[in-house]
């Protein structure tokens, strides 16, 4: 929502930022681990192997709906957090990615999204709180009839292609998160 600079609250304290957070997830299925629980890192890091890193993630939205009708997907660009009023707040902020259709695609069986723009063709950027990450989400991109160019790095897929597959094959965890 659009609020006016004039009404923000005040802030005079520090915000620490970090490069990457762990996401812990119970995955019924396999009882690997301490009864289920999984972890896995996010990262957001400008500088991994000399690329740029901004990992993808699953953000839940409404518990009530199944798999990917209560989440939406994201891409983090930064984890920060703060104290404010005696109460600690970690946060991110993410680039948001929008279902093209209310069901899934009937080829594949994925569900296909794209970046989140304004009419101005931005990216959508939101703060968020990082409690409501699920995990990280994987995408593939909808190549289309173009070939990929042979020096294509997978580290600029995400800016590259314009709609993406939600891969519900990337693990078995992943399958049951979004098929519900």
């Amino acid at each position: 929502m659009d609020i006016p600079g004039a009404i923000y609250p005040l802030y005079k304290g520090s915000i620490h930022v970090y490069h990457s957070a762990i996401a812990t997830y119970y995955a019924p299925s396999d009882l690997c681990g301490t009864g289920g629980l999984h972890r896995e890192r996010i990262r957001a890091v400008p500088s991994f192997h000399g690329e740029r890193r901004y990992d993808t993630v699953f953000v839940e939205l409404d518990t009530s709906k199944d798999g990917l009708l209560g989440m939406v997907v994201a891409r983090v660009c930064i984890f920060f957090s703060f104290l404010y009023r005696q109460k600690f707040h970690f946060c991110a902020l993410v680039h948001w990615y929008v279902r093209e259709l209310d069901e899934r695609d009937k080829d594949t069986g994925m569900w296909i999204v794209h970046l989140e723009q304004t009419q101005g063709g931005r990216a959508v950027l939101d703060v968020i709180n990082a409690e409501s990450i699920v995990r990280g989400a994987h995408l593939l991109p909808v190549y289309g009839d173009n070939r990929v160019p042979e020096r294509f790095s997978h580290f600029n897929t995400l800016s590259m292609y314009k709609s993406f597959f939600v891969n519900h094959f990337a693990d078995h965890h992943t399958n049951e998160l979004i098929l519900g």
